[in-house]
């Protein structure tokens, strides 16, 4: 059976292997955005005497969409762009000069940059809610292999190596320590992955978090057995989402620490008697 390290590696890479391919084709898209309505216009030229110009905006929209449904807004946009300043060079009179004449031809192309930015922002939207959706799936991933390890008799130790690996992807931290004993003197998030500092609560959508280390406890019946000291990259604003998650996974660590004094505290008093 892997070990949890190797499992959690092979996690990240996969992940890594993910967002390079996701660059590599957002880059691809942009340069399509750009080359594509301009090879399309181009195969249309000896037509174009004949050629409704309605066909031709159609088979542009297509591109448009096309570019869209697989890059960010900036493809989207810029295929729109491309696309109706290429209906204007080659398919509208004069010919190969960005001029038209007619009032017909100066709505088709304004029309074509409407809907292409119309669809370009229903893909983006799209995107994002499947987006969202994953990264929601991966929190219940993370949450799911915490309570695996600790229902599984795991150390205390193991449970926390893992909960701060999985604290320092979830929140992008720079630094994520585990402390015993200690409490209070920094910024805490609370239950509800709030942020107190000074007896009030800070506002983190519009400020961000403090400069200082936050302290995350883990807690188990209402006891805090530790806390992770966790240092974020300078202007993080961790939604609110991550931060509940933060919670639950810190809460995972304190319920292996209980655990684990409760079994050396009847270890003891067996000894004793």
């Amino acid at each position: 059976m892997p070990s949890i390290d190797s499992t959690r590696a092979g996690c990240y890479d996969e992940t890594m292997e993910i967002i390079r391919s996701r660059n590599l084709r957002d880059r691809v898209v942009t340069i399509a955005a750009v080359v594509l309505p301009l090879a399309v216009a181009a195969v249309l030229v000896p037509f174009r005497t004949t050629l409704p110009s309605t066909v031709a905006v159609l088979l542009l929209v297509t591109v448009v969409v096309a570019v869209a449904a697989n890059g960010q807004r900036v493809a989207g946009l810029l295929a729109a762009i491309s696309a109706a300043a290429w209906f204007d060079f080659f398919l509208t009179q004069p010919y190969e000069r960005f001029a038209i004449t007619h009032r017909e031809d100066i709505e088709t192309t304004v029309l074509l940059v409407a809907v292409g930015a119309a669809v370009t922002e229903l893909a983006v939207r799209g995107r994002r809610h499947k987006s969202v959706a994953k990264t929601e799936a991966g929190y219940l991933v993370a949450i799911r292999t915490t309570a695996d390890l600790v229902a599984s008799g795991a150390s205390s130790t193991d449970v926390i190596s893992l909960v701060r690996r999985q604290l320092t992807e979830l929140l992008t931290l720079r630094e994520c320590r585990f402390q015993r004993g200690r409490l209070g003197g920094l910024p805490t998030f609370d239950s509800d992955g709030n942020v107190l500092w000074a007896g009030s609560t800070w506002d983190v959508d519009r400020v961000g978090l403090p400069a200082d280390p936050i302290e995350l406890r883990a807690m188990c019946n209402n006891r805090a057995l530790g806390r992770f000291v966790l240092t974020f990259e300078p202007g993080s604003r961790p939604g609110e989402l991550p931060r509940q998650v933060a919670v639950i996974l810190a809460n995972q660590a304190g319920d292996a620490l209980s655990r684990e004094q409760q079994f050396s505290s009847g270890r003891r008093g067996y000894a004793t008697n």
